[in-house]
This record gives C-alpha cells, sequence and structure tokens, in this order.
C-alpha cells in the first residue's frame, strides 16, 4: 500500500521541490496551496511521477478548513505518512512598525498550522505506530536578524514545537525533526528583496550579497531540491526511524559564526 505525504505550501518553491521528492519514491501526495493555478501544478507534478494526489486550497489561518484537509486526505488513502509543515508567509517591519495583524497572520501561518496539522495527524499515526512530521523551520529558527521579529518567533517556536513532538512521538515510533534552511531563492524570498532594498535603501545586487548571502560562508542560495532532498532523507531513509527533535541546518555555514 501507497504511503501518503500531506506537504503545506506545495505548489511553489520548496514544497513543490518536497512534493516532486516524495512523488519520486511512489508517495500520494495531499498538495496544499493558494496559487490560482495550484491544481494544475498538482496534478501535472502527480502525473509525472504517476502518483494519486490530492490537492486542497485551504487557508491555513482557518482551524476549519485545516480540519476538511486533514479529515478528505484521511478518506481518501487512509493515513498520512509524512506531514510537512513547509508553507510560509513573511513581513519586514522595524519592530516599532509592525502591524499587529501581520503578527498574528505570521503566527497563524507557521506556528499555529503546524501544531494544528500535527494534532490532527497524530491520531492516525499513533493507531499505525509510525509517521513522521517534519517542519520547515529556517536559519531563523536559530538565529535571529533585524526587522523579522514575527518571522524569527515562529521559527523558534516551530524548533520548539519539534522538539515536544519528538518526545510523545517516540514512543509510539512517530520523528518531529526541523529542517533550519538559509536563503532559498524562491518566490517567498523574491518578494522580500525589494522589501528589504526599501527598508537598508539598497540596489538589489547590493541586498542579495550584503543582506541574503553576507552569512553565508558558501556564497549561494539555498537550492530548494536540497532541502527536499533532506526531507525525504528524515522520513525515507534507513537512519530515519532513529532521527529525531533535531533542528538540522541547510544554511551555507551561516550558523556555524
Amino acid at each position: 500500500m501507497s504511503k501518503t505525504a500531506l506537504i503545506t505550501g506545495s505548489t511553489s518553491g520548496i514544497g513543490l521541490a518536497i512534493a516532486a521528492a516524495f512523488a519520486g519514491k511512489g508517495y500520494n501526495i495531499v498538495f496544499n496551496g493558494l496559487e490560482k493555478n495550484g491544481p494544475g501544478i498538482a496534478a501535472e507534478t502527480a502525473a509525472k511521477f504517476e502518483v494519486d494526489h490530492l490537492f486542497f486550497d485551504a487557508d491555513l489561518k482557518d482551524p476549519g478548513q485545516i480540519q476538511q484537509m486533514v479529515a478528505g486526505s484521511i478518506a481518501a488513502f487512509g493515513n498520512i505518512d509524512v506531514l510537512v509543515n513547509n508553507a510560509g508567509i513573511q513581513f519586514v517591519s522595524k519592530i516599532e512598525d509592525f502591524p499587529d495583524e501581520k503578527w498574528r497572520d505570521l503566527m497563524a501561518v507557521h506556528l499555529d498550522a503546524a501544531f494544528r496539522l500535527s494534532k490532527a495527524v497524530w491520531p492516525g499515526m499513533q493507531q499505525k505506530r509510525s509517521g513522521a512530521v517534519i517542519n520547515i523551520a529556517s536559519a531563523h529558527g536559530l538565529i535571529a536578524s533585524p526587522y523579522k521579529s514575527a518571522y524569527v518567533a515562529a521559527k523558534h517556536g516551530i524548533i520548539g514545537l519539534t522538539r515536544a513532538l519528538a518526545m510523545e512521538g517516540g514512543p509510539f515510533g512517530i520523528t518531529a525533526n526541523a529542517i533550519c534552511p538559509g536563503y532559498v531563492l524562491t518566490p517567498l524570498v523574491e518578494k522580500q528583496i525589494p522589501e528589504q532594498m526599501q527598508v537598508h535603501g539598497m540596489s538589489r545586487e547590493e541586498v542579495v550579497e550584503k543582506i541574503f548571502l553576507k552569512e553565508h560562508a558558501i556564497k549561494a542560495f539555498i537550492t530548494p531540491e536540497a532541502v527536499a532532498e533532506t526531507a525525504l532523507f528524515l522520513a525515507n531513509s534507513a537512519a530515519a526511524p532513529f532521527i529525531t527533535g533535531t533542528a538540522l541546518a541547510i544554511d551555507a555555514g551561516w550558523t556555524a559564526h
């Protein structure tokens, strides 16, 4: 029987790369995203690897839509074997100007949704006595940068949630790990570049060199495929059952400082 992976934010960027990696191993894929062409992206990816799939445009700020997505996935495939909490948003501002509603949005998408989705898939994983929760955190879950108070706080929270889930999941064969990438050139990062240009008064080239890649020991953006292969390793390798509670940095040496 095929395994199933539910991956949030999986119709672009890192999430799409993760979906493709798991589909390549024969997993059924539950796609989630808000892009207008999301259903087409999901169908095309699933067809490429000849796997079954579902697509949900669930707004992760809405607990009811999260429940519907998980219930629909379990009804179709019987169980969720791998949950990847990947979806993310960003807002950059000095703390004194940071809008309260943006703080709430970032917390809802990054941290609240990861909690609710983990809670929803947990009983099935417990019953099966296996499962993997993989949270896409960030190097900002390990260190901080200015003007990103909500993002940094949420990503630190994700790592704390990961560790708690690892402790609770151990007796049931459930692993929980966080991946902490450095800067990956995704649509989310592309959106941040002009925002950082405005905040710092820099050109695009200066922002890439002096803000995004400044702390990377290897002066390059991380690839989505590198993150995807790490997620696959944490769920599908011979080592996977023994790795839990980790916050694994894939950051070109950023947090080695």
